[in-house]
């Protein structure tokens, strides 16, 4: 498996400071960096190197005009309709979670009790759960239900900021299995540890994309998903406040710490095993043949 793939071999004198703004405006990540006397571009998917070939092209031939100014993160902001195309199933999980969302609100109980991670009955005015009994999808579904406007909102963007970037790097089809793996992992985690008590959310699954981003790169440098130090402390803050009861105490709710650590440490371990296995890849590809 290749993890990147050259779109682009230049003259070390050709400014391609542009193309990069107009690269990040359509979605498209790569890295730029000197090689044998020449720039070279690379991407992380083969389809993208095409396109950056084509948006060259435009760009040298004038059929595309580039200004940047000094507002540069308001030039490389990426449109939506480029953001869609590039993370479908990202967006498609911030859909099933507002869905999630609205069952809560509007739908009959028996919608709801179908989509926990156990299954209940009321005998003698007292809630019994009982076990999954084949119906696996309660595994995976509770990470689409929420509760309060605040914890759909907050999930939502998480979810869009970590996840797009991801799905960029990794695929499709790699994004939808790591979404599968974390949300099992983190919903089962609240089981063990916090009962079996109403709880749901994708705040685990946010806290796995964390984890991925954050450890990913650090073993395979070609995948550029880190987050920032600081949303990272931000994160992990929120995180221990949680664990104290803070929140609680101030009247937000039971929060789910179990799927949270869960999911984080879930999200660490995938990247580096992915990671791992990219960078192996990576350096049998790099390396010389005789």
């Amino acid at each position: 498996m290749q993890d990147t793939y050259q779109a682009l071999s230049v003259a070390l004198d050709e400014d391609l400071l542009p193309l990069s703004g107009l690269l990040h405006q359509h979605g498209v990540m790569h890295r730029i960096f000197e090689e044998g006397g020449r720039q070279v571009v690379l991407v992380g998917r083969q389809d993208q190197a095409q396109q950056v070939k084509d948006l060259y092209q435009a760009w040298r031939t004038g059929d595309v005009r580039i200004e940047l100014t000094r507002h540069a993160t308001q030039d490389t902001a990426i449109p939506m309709s480029a953001a869609l195309r590039g993370a479908p199933v990202t967006f498609v999980l911030i859909l099933l979670s507002i869905g999630g969302f609205l069952i809560y609100l509007y739908a009959p109980m028996n919608w709801l009790t179908s989509l926990t991670f156990s299954s209940s009955q009321i005998s003698d005015n007292q809630t019994l759960l009982q076990a999954v009994d084949g119906q696996y999808w309660r595994l995976m579904t509770p990470a689409f239900l929420h509760f309060g406007w605040l914890h759909i909102v907050f999930n939502c963007l998480w979810l869009w900021d970590l996840g797009r970037r991801i799905e960029q790097v990794m695929g499709h089809l790699n994004m939808f299995m790591l979404f599968l793996v974390i949300a099992v992992v983190s919903n089962t985690s609240q089981f063990a540890f916090g009962g079996g008590g109403l709880f749901g959310g994708m705040s685990g699954v946010v806290y796995g994309l964390l984890g991925f981003s954050w450890i990913a790169p650090q073993v395979q440098p070609a995948w550029l998903i880190q987050p920032s130090r600081s949303i990272m402390i931000f994160m992990v803050g929120w995180l221990v406040v949680c664990m104290s009861g803070m929140v609680e105490v101030l009247g937000f709710g039971a929060i789910a710490n179990a799927a949270h650590v869960g999911g984080l440490i879930c999200g660490g371990i995938v990247g580096a095993v992915f990671a791992g296995f990219s960078r192996l890849d990576s350096d049998k590809t790099a390396a010389p043949k005789v």
